[in-house]
């Protein structure tokens, strides 16, 4: 089945933030329930057809601020060559082996060419003995991490896309509302039209046992506290008892 459209019918919730009564949760149950998982390596065609190994790699990360920076650093400077295939030989690593500026002046990831593939610097290619893919994320399994904490933000929150906004009320006061929901292609920019194919939307990636919301805990997390998600994990079973066909992915089985 191809790509479903990314206009259709979403349940959606609001509440407090248990935590932070400033903030106003607003959740996507249509995605948070859905059966999406990543398929890297188990039929993800990659962002670009030339370029089916890559998957989302192909670009790079741009870090979120200096913070995002400074913490990915330290866990670069844990990588060894039997995690990272682009590893330079025979010296300590450096900043620009790893980071570039943009057109914009934005700090990400460094990409490079390999065989006529341009991937992230960190993409080990198919030819490794670890095969393809991210030596961060392979570094977060050997030190007993998360990869949340080891990769970049922009890697591990897709395809979950947290936005701000504040909103005045009637009375005059003001909140923040957090939402959380589908980093669909729309996300990308006016470029994510052009990308060749793209997870989210794809029947090929609904395929996973348990919904989004519990498979991605640990980014739900550290994207909303604990506090915040826990009462999202509520709604969430609540919307699974009672959902009606509307409320379903159109991507997820039917």
């Amino acid at each position: 089945m191809p790509e479903v459209d990314l206009v259709f019918p979403r349940a959606y919730v609001e509440f407090v933030n248990p935590a932070d009564e400033s903030e106003v949760l607003r959740c996507d149950l249509t995605w948070l329930t859905s059966s999406f998982m990543c398929i890297f390596g188990q039929g993800c065609q990659g962002i670009y057809a030339d370029a089916p190994d890559v998957g989302c790699c192909t670009l790079g990360a741009h870090f979120a601020d200096k913070d995002d920076e400074k913490r990915v650093a330290a866990y670069v400077g844990m990588l060894d060559d039997e995690l990272w295939q682009q590893k330079p030989k025979g010296r300590k690593v450096r900043t620009n082996d790893w980071v570039e500026v943009d057109e914009d002046g934005e700090r990400k990831t460094l990409t490079t060419i390999v065989d006529g593939q341009q991937a992230c610097v960190f993409h080990n290619r198919n030819d490794f003995h670890l095969g393809a893919g991210c030596a961060l994320h392979a570094l977060a399994y050997v030190i007993g991490k998360n990869p949340v904490e080891t990769k970049p933000d922009v890697c591990w929150q897709l395809p979950i896309r947290r936005t701000f906004r504040t909103v005045e009320r009637q009375d005059g006061t003001t909140y923040t509302e957090v939402s959380i929901g589908e980093y669909d292609r729309r996300g990308w920019g006016p470029g994510g039209h052009d990308l060749d194919w793209y997870c989210s939307g794809n029947t090929e990636a609904h395929v996973a046992v348990e919904p989004v919301y519990v498979t991605h805990e640990a980014e739900l997390v550290a994207l909303m506290g604990r506090a915040a998600y826990d009462e999202l994990v509520r709604h969430c079973d609540a919307h699974v008892r009672s959902r009606s066909a509307l409320a379903l992915h159109p991507a997820d089985p039917h």
